[in-house]
């Protein structure tokens, strides 16, 4: 049975001494809007979810090639293993329906395939979980820092002992800061794709683990945390999703006030 009933959901995170989303397009420096709030995109979000349900054992088509659990290099070939075992068809919904029932990821957030069949045209999927990138509570404050790299790509032939000069970069992060971000799941698109009661509990439990098995140089252990995950669900007569995200006002210290809202069942969870 697909999913019974809408739901919306925020997801409060915080930042200390880390650089949570890096802008490839700026050297690296942590992602800030025009008006100094920090940003860490969707894509980065929904990347994340993707590797904490791999790791709770849920099959996932857009596999990041540093985190992936099979020998498959690409959507193509990891598609084609799956349709091994499955007859034949040229028929769009049947291979949408065949996709939706093996990953995760395609019946919650959707996916184009294109080019992953040679018998049809690209397959659009549309799917009900949407999240919006996350937003700093208010303006944040980015250190750089030059460091330098002192050892040798490779050896000097003629003069082994030769030592070649150090390498100038950057580092930057986040001093601290507060995010959060919102999302909802649509039960309409929901019961298209097959999306359950049972796959909205392990995203939500996901969404609680976010930064586990995630450190780095730039996110060392500790920096980042999921403060909040708070949980709306919707009775037969749905709210607006706006009024539902207004409902939440965070505070800069990650400090937050909820009220109420009528036919909607909010459940406040600490992240873990």
């Amino acid at each position: 049975m697909s999913l019974t009933k809408k739901v919306d959901f925020a997801i409060l995170i915080g930042v200390k001494n880390a650089n949570p989303n890096g802008d490839p397009l700026n050297g690296n420096r942590p992602r800030i809007n025009y008006e100094g709030f920090g940003e860490i995109s969707d894509v980065c979000i929904k990347r994340k979810l993707r590797n904490r349900l791999m790791d709770a054992g849920e099959a996932i088509l857009v596999q990041a090639d540093d985190y992936r659990n099979d020998d498959c290099r690409s959507i193509k070939d990891r598609y084609d293993m799956a349709m091994k075992g499955l007859p034949k068809t040229k028929n769009g919904e049947e291979k949408s329906k065949n996709s939706c029932s093996i990953w995760f990821d395609v019946r919650a957030f959707g996916q184009v395939l294109a080019g992953v069949d040679d018998e049809s045209a690209s397959i659009a999927i549309r799917g009900p979980v949407s999240i919006q990138s996350a937003f700093s509570v208010e303006p944040v404050d980015v250190s750089s820092l030059q460091i330098t790299k002192s050892v040798n790509l490779k050896t000097d032939a003629k003069d082994p002992s030769q030592k070649a000069p150090d390498t100038m970069g950057m580092k930057h992060r986040i001093d601290r800061g507060v995010y959060i971000t919102f999302g909802s799941i649509n039960r309409q698109l929901a019961e298209k794709t097959g999306f359950t009661d049972t796959d909205a509990e392990k995203l939500k439990s996901a969404m609680l683990h976010l930064f586990e098995n995630d450190e780095s140089s730039a996110r060392p252990a500790g920096s980042m945390e999921v403060i909040k995950v708070i949980w709306w669900t919707h009775a037969d007569q749905t709210q607006s999703s706006a009024k539902v995200h207004k409902s939440l006002d965070v505070k800069p210290d990650g400090t937050y006030t909820l009220s109420p809202v009528d036919g909607v069942k909010a459940e406040e969870l600490d992240g873990r």
